[in-house]
């Protein structure tokens, strides 16, 4: 095989391909320990104490407001200055996770907002406390409504964990940058990079689809287009 899909198939793809692992190496644990915090943090500014909401609202202020990119500079670069060194790895995923986090909670938020307030006085009066009630009865139902929001917000990590390179995390578009500053070939490399991307979301979009219908409640499901 020669010309360009020889270089594509016999140069390109096994670089890349070696990117896509680490790509999804970042993305899965990312979009899990988001999500989690996100509950955390969407609970916490309803349901918590005082101190738990102020917290929670800081955090979620902090890390939606600052770039994403400079907070992946500040775990990497600035983390050093106090004596804490994380891995490029370590300092992606936890960039990815916290920032995905706070953009969750909203998702979560806005959900158990919407949980008419007669389901917490039924529970109660059947004797849960608030815990139980908020474990078994609200978070169930919020986290099925919010489910769409949040499904958007891990096809955005998908695309995000592309800036995981800026700090020394060589992922799919790492790999894809290098072979292109070697070969000047940025057409056909980013091409192809685009072009993986766009199937791990298209994938990404028919699980959460799958997702959605799996965890449907009966009388409550919507249709999509």
């Amino acid at each position: 095989m020669t010309g360009e899909a020889g270089f594509i198939f016999n140069e390109l793809m096994p670089s890349l391909l070696r990117g896509l692992w680490m790509s999804l190496g970042l993305i899965v644990p990312s979009a899990v320990l988001g999500f989690f915090l996100g509950v955390l943090a969407g609970s916490c500014r309803v349901y918590g104490v005082r101190a738990l909401r102020w917290s929670a609202h800081v955090y979620v202020a902090l890390f939606r407001g600052f770039p994403l990119l400079v907070q992946l500079y500040i775990w990497y670069f600035g983390l050093p200055r106090l004596g804490v060194y994380l891995s490029p790895y370590m300092a992606s995923v936890l960039g990815f996770s916290l920032c995905s986090g706070a953009y969750h909670s909203e998702y979560i938020r806005g959900a158990l907002l919407s949980i008419k307030k007669g389901q917490v006085q039924a529970a109660q009066a059947i004797g849960m406390t608030r815990l139980q009630t908020i474990l078994h009865v609200i978070l169930p139902q919020a986290v099925r409504r919010a489910l769409p929001g949040c499904g958007n917000e891990i096809i955005y990590l998908i695309k995000y964990s592309s800036l995981a390179y800026m700090v020394t995390c060589i992922e799919l578009t790492g790999e894809g940058k290098i072979i292109a500053s070697a070969t000047f070939k940025y057409t056909e490399v980013f091409t192809v990079v685009g072009i993986i991307y766009l199937a791990l979301v298209s994938v990404a979009s028919w699980g959460l689809g799958k997702l959605e219908d799996r965890l449907a409640l009966p009388g409550f499901q919507y249709h999509r287009a």
